[in-house]
C-alpha cells in the first residue's frame, strides 16, 4: 500500500503537539486526523481504520492506557505508537504489554525521529504478524489430527499426546528409523502449553563430539581459542518450550553424565562461565535403538536411561499398522500433486494390494519414497504396478508362494521347520542381524528366536 495512502489518528490533549505532529504528517504524504482524548478518539475508530495510531498516555477524560485497552478489546488491528516523556517509562512498558509496538519521546529531536519511529513500528507489526502466521501453520502441520492414520494403535497414540501434552513430563520416543517418531514430538509440543515458545531438535548422532557441549549448553567469550563472542546453547534457547533430543541412544556416555545432571537440577553452565543459568525446558527424546539393551551393554547409562523413560509412547512400524497404508498412499499423492505439479487421481486395485502386502523395512519414510518415485514414473492418471521398484513388482503372494513350493513331504510338522527356518533366515537378512527387530517381525520373543535359530543352526551372519 502507498504510504499516501495510509491515515493516521493522533490523539494528544496538547494543541502544540498535535499540530506539530500533524504537520509533519501531512507534508510526508499521510492523512492525519486528530484527537484531543481517548474518548473522542474511540468515536473516531469506530467509524474509520487508521493504519496508524500515535497517542500521549498522559490525557484527561481517558487517558492512553485505557483507550489502548479498549482498542484491544474491539479487535482494532492499527499499528499504535505512544508519545511519552521519559519520566513515563513504567507507562510505556505497560503500553507495549497492551500491543504497541513503539514509542516517541517527548520532546521530538527531529523530524526524521518521527517518520523513523512509525516505519519501525510498522516493520515490527509485520513481523508480528508474519510470527502469529508462521505459528498457526506450524500448529495446523503437527496437531496430532493431521497424523495420517486410522489404526487403532495410532489412535491410542493420540489419546495419549492429548493426556501429556501440557505437562513437563519427559517423554521417550521409541520405535524403527521411518516411523514418525519427530512427528509424534511435535504433536506433543504443539498441542500443549509450550506451542508458542520454541522447539529446538537436535540429532545426537549427528554432531561431531566434541562440538556437542558447546552446542548444547553454549559457552562464554573466551572460554577456548576461537571463541570470541558469547553464544547460547540449545538448552537455553529452548527455554520455556521443548529440546528433542533425536537418536539419544548415539549420544557419548561424556555427555549423558551432563545430561542427567542438567534433567536433576534443572540448570546449566555455558563453558567458561563459574555461574549456572536456570532453564526451563521440557525434554522429548527419541531413539530407534533398545536402550535397554545399550544399558546391559554399558553403552547408556542405567541412571540417565530411568530418568527420560517416564513416560514412553513406541511407535508402531509400518507392517503392524497396515490399513493405515491407504490413507497414506492417498495423503502422498495430494501431497505430490501440488510439488509435483501432476494430477494423479488415485491406485488400482492391484498396485494398493502390492504396498500392502510389502514388510516396509524402510517404513512410512519408504512408503513416502516410494509414492514420490511412481507418480514421478507413471504415466496415467492412476498409479499401477509397473510404476513400482522392481522389490515390490516381484514380490510374491503368499499363498500362491506357498502352494508352488515342492516340500519334500506332506509331513506338517517337518514342514513348518523348513518354514519356520525360511523365514527366519529371511527376517534376519532384512534386518541386517538385528535380532530385536527380526523377533518384532516373526511376532515371536527374542528367546523363541534364540531357541530357533540355534536348533535349526541359521547362519546369523556373524
Amino acid at each position: 500500500m502507498d504510504k499516501k495512502t495510509k491515515t493516521v489518528l493522533l490523539v494528544d490533549d496538547e494543541e502544540l503537539i498535535r499540530e506539530v505532529l500533524s504537520t509533519i504528517l501531512l507534508s510526508n504524504g499521510y492523512e492525519v486526523e486528530l484527537a484531543k482524548n481517548g474518548r473522542q478518539a474511540m468515536r473516531k475508530v469506530e467509524n474509520k481504520f487508521f493504519h496508524h495510531i500515535i497517542t500521549d498516555i498522559d490525557m484527561p477524560v481517558m487517558d492512553g492506557l485505557t483507550f489502548i485497552r479498549n482498542l484491544r478489546k474491539r479487535g482494532v488491528e492499527s499499528i499504535i505508537t505512544v508519545i511519552s516523556a521519559h519520566t513515563e517509562l513504567d507507562n510505556v512498558k505497560e503500553a507495549f504489554k497492551l500491543g504497541a509496538s513503539d514509542f516517541i519521546s517527548k520532546p521530538f529531536q527531529s523530524e526524521s525521529e518521527v517518520l523513523l519511529t512509525l516505519q519501525q513500528a510498522e516493520e515490527k507489526a509485520i513481523l508480528l504478524k508474519d510470527n502469529i502466521r508462521l505459528q498457526r501453520e506450524l500448529a495446523g502441520k503437527y496437531i496430532f489430527a493431521n497424523i495420517v492414520a486410522r489404526s487403532k494403535i495410532m489412535r491410542d497414540i493420540f489419546a495419549t499426546i492429548n493426556k501429556i501434552a501440557d505437562y513437563k513430563t519427559t517423554v521417550l520416543i521409541t520405535g524403527e528409523s521411518g516411523t514418525g517418531k519427530e512427528l509424534i514430538a511435535k504433536a506433543i509440543h504443539y498441542n500443549g502449553i509450550r506451542r508458542d515458545k520454541a522447539m529446538i531438535d537436535i540429532n545426537c548422532g549427528g554432531i561431531p563430539e566434541n562440538l556437542l557441549e558447546s552446542e548444547f549448553f553454549g559457552y562464554a567469550r573466551g572460554a577456548f581459542t576461537d571463541a570470541y563472542k558469547s553464544k547460547k546453547g540449545l538448552f537455553e534457547e529452548a527455554d520455556g518450550g521443548t529440546l528433542f533430543l533425536d537418536e539419544i541412544g548415539d549420544m557419548p556416555m561424556s555427555l549423558q553424565v551432563k545430561l542427567l545432571r542438567v534433567l536433576q537440577e534443572g540448570q546449566i553452565r555455558p563453558l567458561g562461565r563459574g555461574d549456572s543459568i536456570n532453564i526451563d525446558v521440557r525434554i522429548i527424546a527419541a531413539t530407534s535403538k533398545n536402550l535397554a539393551e545399550e544399558v546391559q551393554g554399558k553403552r547408556f547409562r542405567e541412571d540417565l536411561f530411568y530418568r527420560i523413560n517416564v513416560l514412553a509412547i513406541e511407535v508402531p512400524p509400518l507392517r503392524r499398522r497396515k490399513e493405515d497404508i491407504p490413507l497414506l498412499v492417498d495423503f502422498f499423492i495430494k501431497e505430490y500433486n501440488k510439488r509435483l505439479r501432476l494430477d494423479i487421481k488415485g491406485v488400482d486395485q492391484r498396485c494398493l494390494q502390492k504396498l500392502l502386502s510389502y514388510h516396509w523395512p524402510g517404513n512410512i519414510r519408504q512408503l513416502e519414497n516410494i509414492i514420490e518415485r511412481s507418480m514421478a514414473l507413471n504415466d496415467g492418471e492412476i498409479l499401477d504396478s509397473a510404476s513400482l521398484p522392481d522389490e515390490l513388482r516381484q514380490q510374491a503372494c503368499g499363498g500362491a508362494d506357498l502352494l508352488s513350493r515342492d516340500f519334500p513331504t506332506l509331513s506338517v510338522k517337518k514342514n513348518r521347520i523348513i518354514m519356520e527356518r525360511t523365514l527366519i533366515s529371511k527376517a534376519l537378512r532384512e534386518t541386517g542381524g538385528n535380532k530385536t527387530r527380526a523377533s518384532a517381525l516373526l511376532e515371536i520373543s527374542i528367546p523363541a528366536l534364540l531357541y530357533k535359530i540355534k536348533a535349526y543352526e541359521i547362519d546369523t551372519g556373524k
